[in-house]
């Protein structure tokens, strides 16, 4: 098997999967893009097996810590032991992230259920050239099921491969109607944003309901509304909710049409929005700041916390005595840590006391591996004002 020797002191050696075209100290056999190679330390001893691409900065993402080919066999086993860790987290309903990348052993492949829907992106060269065969071992899993191809992630770029989405697998008949949280919601696997919903804050939707009995309720970046149902469905006294998407105003409207509650759903700039609410004196109990992610890479994070500082500046000023603000941040490239500091600057210029409520992470179909600190990306607090203006 080709492969490739590792530097000392490289990131594998300290828990790591991924390495880098930096930590290479040599390559043998000609490994070539898209084939399984073998890694060794600079003593020529194995540290495993390995999928290569040359194109990407990470050149090899270890997918074993012995000799394996990727194979169907392999594939269902691992989609299996993802499947059994999935059953121990007893969700009501068949809706979840099945396998997350490189914490399920999979290294760029992402499959998300909606009950016999399955959502596949296959995010690393070797994987996607493998589609075939997970594909059937999910069927050889759960039988006769739909699996939809969403593709279309700027992240494959780096891997070299075009946006591709479809239907790889069953009938495919539309749009439908899923439950989650007591909330029914319409998904569109193939056209909706991301693979559907928001899998990953389903429980801080939640959590977050559970605040908004008799509040009046600021939903900002939306999208279809997640946060807003669970409020309305808590028991808020009313319920905006803000998108610069129309698309995604108009599924909020029709989700809170659906479920039998009332949203005010607004096309906006949230920017603008916070701006000209503060301007006209408007007062909110909570505020909940959901953004997409305003970095992709760490060289423009400085500008993204200028921006994320602004918002929560901005919110601050809307609340009410003792009101609430919970707000997330969904990027790779931004800590915990510096997140945390960056809501205590804005509470600074804002003079207003934070007491912390809360603190939130990805749902645990997301699981984090302690050495791959990238497993673990969404970070959240909510927190309430202390005292008076």
């Amino acid at each position: 098997m080709p492969g490739l020797v590792i530097k000392p002191r490289s990131r594998i050696f300290h828990g790591h999967d991924w390495v880098y075209s930096s930590e290479v100290q040599k390559a043998f056999g000609n490994p070539q893009p898209g084939e399984v190679v073998s890694l060794k330390d600079f003593k020529d001893r194995p540290l495993g097996t390995a999928i290569y691409n040359p194109v990407s900065q990470i050149v090899a993402r270890r997918i074993s810590r012995r000799k394996q080919e990727l194979d169907q066999e392999f594939f269902a086993r691992r989609i299996q032991r993802a499947q059994n860790f999935r059953e121990t987290l007893s969700f009501s309903e068949s809706i979840y992230r099945l396998c997350w990348s490189e914490a399920d052993g999979l290294p760029g492949v992402v499959i998300d259920r909606y009950l016999d829907h399955f959502v596949l992106q296959t995010l690393t060269l070797a994987m996607d050239r493998r589609k075939d065969l997970i594909v059937s071992a999910l069927q050889e899993i759960f039988g006769e099921i739909v699996v939809v191809e969403r593709n279309d992630s700027a992240i494959r770029k780096a891997e070299g491969l075009e946006m591709s989405t479809g239907v790889l697998a069953g009938e495919w008949t539309g749009a439908f109607e899923i439950e989650v949280n007591g909330i029914r919601q319409e998904v569109d696997l193939l056209e909706g944003q991301k693979t559907g919903i928001y899998l990953d804050q389903l429980d801080n939707y939640a959590a977050v309901g559970q605040l908004s009995g008799g509040k009046r309720v600021l939903d900002c970046f939306c999208n279809q509304g997640g946060f807003a149902l669970h409020a309305a469905k808590g028991g808020a006294e009313a319920v905006t909710a803000v998108d610069i998407s129309s698309s995604a105003v108009v599924a909020t409207g029709e989700n809170a049409s659906r479920n039998g509650l009332e949203i005010s759903a607004v096309e906006a700039n949230v920017f603008d929005y916070l701006k000209d609410a503060e301007t006209s004196g408007e007062k909110f109990d909570l505020v909940i700041l959901d953004p997409p992610s305003f970095t992709k890479n760490r060289k423009s994070v400085g500008n993204a916390m200028r921006g994320y500082k602004e918002i929560h500046l901005r919110a601050l000023k809307l609340l009410e005595k003792n009101g609430i603000l919970s707000t997330y941040s969904c990027s790779h490239h931004i800590s915990e840590k510096e997140f945390f500091k960056m809501i205590c600057d804005a509470s600074v210029d804002a003079k207003r006391t934070l007491r912390v409520v809360d603190r939130h992470s990805q749902r645990a179909d997301h699981p984090v591996i302690a050495t791959l600190p990238e497993t673990g990306y969404l970070k959240g607090f909510t927190l309430q004002t202390v005292g008076g203006f």
